[in-house]
């Protein structure tokens, strides 16, 4: 096959097309976005093509008819106005100070303002930018295109600093006011970014903003569709296939596994993530690659600042007002997750309007648990991975002191702030420990009422344990016996060992453990 060029990390439409990139034609649906309304605002994780959208959106508007040579876009349109177009992208900065943000936006206005013009008398940064819309329209005598890229990457930098919050807030929202107080001079705006801050944010009176975030005619509109796969795709797979000496069935079920699985409204079809399909093609093998680009450390800060008991994070149930917006002052950590791309819409009742929330995909899932391991258990991350396999290698090959030694290093050093969260902080650890495990070994995890019932199979052993605090380990056995934990596997043909284990209040640590074979 002649060799394929993959616009990985290439964000720029015009470059894509100059440049003989793969391009996945999403032009159709952009038609009808620019067709059929004016202002919008779309949500959607990292890595997910929100930036190649935005370039793609000012392209057709500067009238770059050539780059939509082949496209659906050529035939669907006629005239190719060419307007002006504003593009300001917050991608491109860290925003640790209020400064940094305001130098952004000032920079950005003074390269419009080379183009347009400026007035003295424009001194905050909103007059400044009305401004700029008007003067742009009148001079060109066309309408203003507006298009913000990661709008809101400062809010989300300043999550848990409320003082930086407020300000972010304050100019943000002066600025983007602009949207509404200059309609007659705006053809087209559009707002992107991972999540969206209601209730006092930036939104708060920018209700002209269509949110296509769960719009099911434009749930396709970023990421690659299972059509797109097969159809973009097909060579890629076989050729993949070929590599790794199996079929192509078997390449497009392990895609399905590790990368597709959003759905970005109730009745949507998955979505792959882009970012982690193209660069395995581009380098035939699969890999953690949305995860490689970095995990926001805020998402594990609003876990622990919540007391939130992660196993609580995957199959939760949501209201509709859960996935609409993040209020920036006090924030819930499930919607932020949910924005970000780590959860997804895997079930909706529609009788209660409520939606069951999951891991998309076992890439989202590895990766988020392997993500979690610093931060919740006192182990370096580099090393985190070696323990996890040797915790493997024991419970393989049914060494149940040396699982249980190794686990007590899971625990050492638990802060004495921990305390008054002890069952929670055991609670956690374990259930990264055995998600991690679970990635190899089959497990079965339930929490009832703070006690956790643990049910570990490999392909010789079946471990079913009981853990116990301000309990004894014997009382823990006890347990399993008088419940009948074990009694689905007594005619299995693997070895069976029932393990009751105690946590001692005192060393805030694993105490004793006793086995009954």
């Amino acid at each position: 096959m002649s060799q394929r060029i993959y616009p990985i990390g290439i964000q720029n439409f015009e470059k894509i097309r100059k440049d003989g990139y793969l391009y996945v034609d999403k032009t159709a649906l952009i038609h009808q976005l620019v067709t059929t309304g004016s202002y919008y605002f779309l949500s959607r994780p990292r890595r997910f093509g929100k930036s190649l959208l935005i370039s793609t959106l000012e392209a057709y508007f500067q009238g770059k008819k050539e780059l939509f040579k082949g496209l659906a876009m050529e035939q669907l349109e006629q005239k190719w106005t060419v307007h002006p177009v504003l593009h300001l992208d917050l991608n491109t900065e860290q925003y640790d100070t209020s400064e940094k943000l305001l130098n952004k936006i000032n920079r950005t206005l003074l390269a419009w303002e080379e183009l347009y013009g400026a007035v003295e008398a424009e001194t905050s940064i909103a007059m400044r930018f009305e401004g700029v819309i008007e003067r742009a329209c009148r001079k060109t005598g066309q309408r203003v295109v507006i298009l913000v890229d990661e709008y809101d990457k400062p809010l989300l930098q300043a999550i848990g600093n409320k003082e930086l919050q407020t300000s972010y807030r304050n100019m943000l929202k002066g600025f983007y006011g602009a949207l509404k107080s200059m309609d007659g001079c705006i053809r087209f705006a559009m707002l992107t970014g991972v999540t969206k801050f209601g209730k006092v944010s930036v939104f708060s009176d920018l209700n002209n903003l269509m949110d296509i975030t769960m719009d099911s005619r434009y749930t396709e509109i970023c990421g690659i569709t299972e059509l797109e796969l097969h159809t973009c795709f097909k060579e890629d797979m076989e050729e993949l296939a070929l590599r790794q000496q199996t079929t192509a069935a078997d390449i497009a079920e392990k895609l399905r596994l590790r990368y597709d699985g959003y759905h970005f409204s109730p009745d949507a079809g998955g979505m792959y993530n882009p970012f982690s399909v193209l660069n395995t093609f581009a380098r035939m093998e699969f890999g953690s690659y949305w995860f490689e680009t970095g995990t926001p450390t805020y998402l594990v800060e609003l876990l622990k600042n919540n007391d939130y008991q992660l196993e609580s994070v995957n199959n939760t149930v949501v209201g509709i007002e859960a996935l609409g917006g993040v209020d920036a002052v006090d924030t819930d950590p499930i919607p932020v997750i949910f924005q970000s791309g780590y959860l997804t819409i895997k079930d909706y009742d529609s009788e209660f309007d409520l939606y069951t929330l999951g891991y998309p995909n076992k890439e989202v899932e590895e990766g988020f648990i392997k993500f979690l391991v610093p931060f919740y258990c006192p182990i370096q991350e580099s090393k985190s991975g070696f323990q996890i396999k040797n915790f493997i290698r024991e419970v393989r090959t049914g060494d149940i002191d040396g699982f249980f030694t190794r686990l007590r290093s899971f625990f050492s050093d638990t802060t004495y702030e921990l305390v008054r969260q002890q069952e929670l902080h055991y609670s956690n650890v374990l259930y990264i420990v055995f998600r991690l495990m679970g990635f190899y070994t089959q497990v079965e995890y339930h929490t009832s009422n703070g006690r956790i019932d643990l049910v570990l199979q490999t392909p010789d052993y079946i471990y079913v344990m009981e853990f116990k605090l301000h309990g004894t380990a014997e009382e823990a056995l006890q347990q399993i016996n008088d419940k009948g934990y074990a009694l689905p596997f007594e005619k299995d043909p693997r070895t069976l060992y029932k393990i009751g284990i105690n946590f001692s209040p005192e060393t805030r640590n694993i105490d004793t453990w006793v086995v009954e074979a």
